[in-house]
């Protein structure tokens, strides 16, 4: 039987990202090309805060949030240490609209016998 490698978990805008560093590496950012979510539990402006990282040559870039609303069910995930279970993805670039619709993210959940993403700066064992 063919089972899908991931489960489609929800697909949003990324917020805020014409207040981030999303413009040095606007010509980097293609659809899909995999992000990573991060927790921002010191975020004055929103309690749920998760951002969104891009990474390029090695070092991260704070691309934007998922927007506030959307985002409580995915700190909490990311809280308890299960954000190795999702995938993000960009899903969509449209320059010509709003800085705060320009990118679109899918966020998918990793079917549990897949192979777990390596960590950051970890390398794959053989």
């Amino acid at each position: 039987m063919i089972k899908a490698h991931n489960l489609h978990k929800m697909t949003c805008h990324l917020a805020g990202r014409q207040y981030h560093d999303a413009d040095l590496v606007w010509d980097y950012l293609r659809i899909g090309k995999e992000v990573r979510l991060e927790r921002d539990i010191d975020n004055p402006h929103d309690p749920y805060a998760v951002a969104v990282i891009f990474e390029k040559d090695g070092e991260d870039y704070l691309i934007g949030y998922l927007p506030r609303g959307e985002n409580k069910e995915m700190a909490e995930m990311l809280e308890m240490e299960w954000g190795c279970c999702y995938r993000t993805v960009i899903s969509s670039i449209n320059p010509e609209t709003s800085p705060e619709h320009q990118v679109h993210l899918t966020i998918s959940i990793r079917r549990n016998n897949m192979e777990k993403a390596p960590e950051k700066g970890s390398k794959k064992s053989k």
